[in-house]
């Protein structure tokens, strides 16, 4: 009777009076998250777009499509150009705001859930998604000056924003998921990811489209707080043995800094740096081709209207589901990095299609070329996870946010600057740039694969020769 009574270790003690949360499922939280910024992301733009040509004198928009844009004379118009130049410029100032207020949060909260637990760590950022969200609204109903837009974003960033929701729940697989399926756990939580954007996307289009900007902001911002309220009553914690810990305390960034500079083991800490580094240079690559894909596709010759942007954003999510199906079969026949390394060819394939892309068709293209170019970052996810001790996996995610947040404001500083300056000779020039910089962390990833197989081949022989010696 007494081991009957024992409770199961994998579910930490409830507190008295209040019901046991019953999932121990993260993903519905993260299928929410990514919805209410999915229904954002474009449809800011696209706001930003409208709001600012008009009050420049410039609309070539109307809701069934964009006269004047199929006009071969469109490119070279100035103000089109000074109009395509202020929508890059305020994405980045929103970008940047939000970056400085996430490197804050993020390497605070997310070493604190190392002790606390992760559930707090997923309200906070979830509640300040929904806060961001009201002031869009308020914006777009009172037609406040877009400066607001980036109040949100800074406000949504000291809460941890999109970035801590992202640290807490991958820190959240990695305390749930045995080490050998953790790279496919890792893929099924990005695949929510593409599942929930692409909802938004075509939704999001289609609705703008239909009934303007109000009414798809009220329900990204719906999603937010589902978010927050599945986060706070359904979910069930996943540390085991949680503890009082101070916030606001040193500790939790020196947690971080410890990661890279004091590994347990000697070889870990140039494979995290050099993971890190590729890391960095994907993400960046794809949220700076993702900022400007809406710009590219507006302008001429393009010209596309509110519902195919919402299909081309749904294009470039569904390379989340493709990607986690093409996951699974390759690794039946190849290790991981390997798997990492063919994502890496399709993401430099379909790069250099739409930077050439001219025609609708071509452009979609570009966008089913990357059907596998999401394999490689829940390949080096998994890899860092795998670097450090279950104690630690929040500080660790908590870093790869912040190289996450890094990697928004290098991209937006980068592409929305580049996009402009490169009009007048190659729309598609930035798409091209990030090609050629993809090259990078190729070549970081086989090398590391190769060094390890040197190594462990190394190891065995010695293994195997020292029955001889003895």
């Amino acid at each position: 009777m007494a081991a009957m009574a024992a409770p199961p270790p994998a579910e930490p003690p409830v507190p008295p009076g209040r019901c046991r949360p019953s999932l121990l499922a993260v993903e519905p939280l993260v299928f929410l998250a990514t919805l209410s910024l999915g229904m954002q992301g474009p449809l800011a733009t696209q706001y930003l777009w409208d709001r600012l040509g008009a009050e420049h004198g410039y609309s070539d928009r109307n809701s069934s499509g964009s006269a004047g844009c199929g006009d071969g004379n469109a490119t070279a118009d100035p103000l089109r150009q000074e109009v395509e130049a202020l929508v890059s410029h305020w994405n980045l100032y929103i970008n940047l705001g939000g970056f400085f207020a996430c490197l804050f949060s993020v390497t605070l909260f997310g070493p604190w859930s190392d002790s606390v637990g992760r559930r707090p760590a997923l309200i906070l950022p979830a509640a300040g998604m929904a806060l961001q969200t009201g002031i869009y609204l308020l914006v777009m109903y009172l037609e406040l000056h877009v400066a607001f837009f980036l109040l949100g974003r800074i406000l949504s960033g000291l809460t941890g924003d999109y970035n801590l929701i992202l640290a807490s729940c991958f820190s959240y697989v990695a305390d749930t998921s045995e080490r050998r399926a953790r790279t496919f756990r890792v893929a099924v939580l990005e695949a929510c990811l593409g599942v929930a954007g692409m909802v938004a996307s075509i939704g999001g289009g289609q609705w703008r489209k239909a009934q303007g900007y109000i009414n798809p902001f009220w329900l990204a911002f719906a999603a937010s707080l589902a978010a927050t309220l599945y986060a706070a009553f359904f979910l069930r914690e996943s540390v085991k043995q949680k503890k009082e810990a101070k916030l606001f305390t040193l500790s939790h960034y020196k947690a971080v800094y410890r990661l890279y500079v004091a590994p347990e083991h000697p070889s870990s800490r140039w494979k995290l740096a050099l993971y890190s580094l590729a890391f960095f240079l994907i993400v960046t690559v794809h949220f700076g081709a993702k900022d400007i894909y809406v710009l590219y596709e507006l302008g001429f010759p393009l010209c596309w209207t509110p519902d195919l942007i919402g299909y081309g954003s749904a294009a470039s999510y569904l390379a989340y589901l493709s990607s986690l199906v093409g996951l699974r079969l390759l690794q039946l026949c190849l290790e991981d990095t390997w798997v990492a390394e063919l994502g890496l060819i399709s993401n430099i394939a379909g790069l250099v299609v739409i930077s050439l892309a001219t025609t609708t068709p071509l452009m979609f293209t570009g966008y089913g070329i990357l059907f596998l170019s999401m394999a490689p970052t829940p390949v080096i996810r998994s890899k860092l996870s795998k670097l450090v001790s279950e104690t630690e996996q929040g500080a660790l995610f908590a870093s790869v946010a912040c190289v996450q947040g890094l990697c928004s404001l290098v991209a937006t500083g980068v592409f929305n600057s580049l996009y402009p300056a490169t009009l007048h000779f190659m729309r598609g020039f930035p798409f091209l740039f990030g090609a050629i910089i993809l090259l990078i962390p190729a070549a970081i990833l086989g090398w590391i694969q190769i060094w390890e197989s040197k190594h462990d081949y190394s190891n065995f022989q010695d293994a195997s020769l020292s029955p001889t010696k003895d």
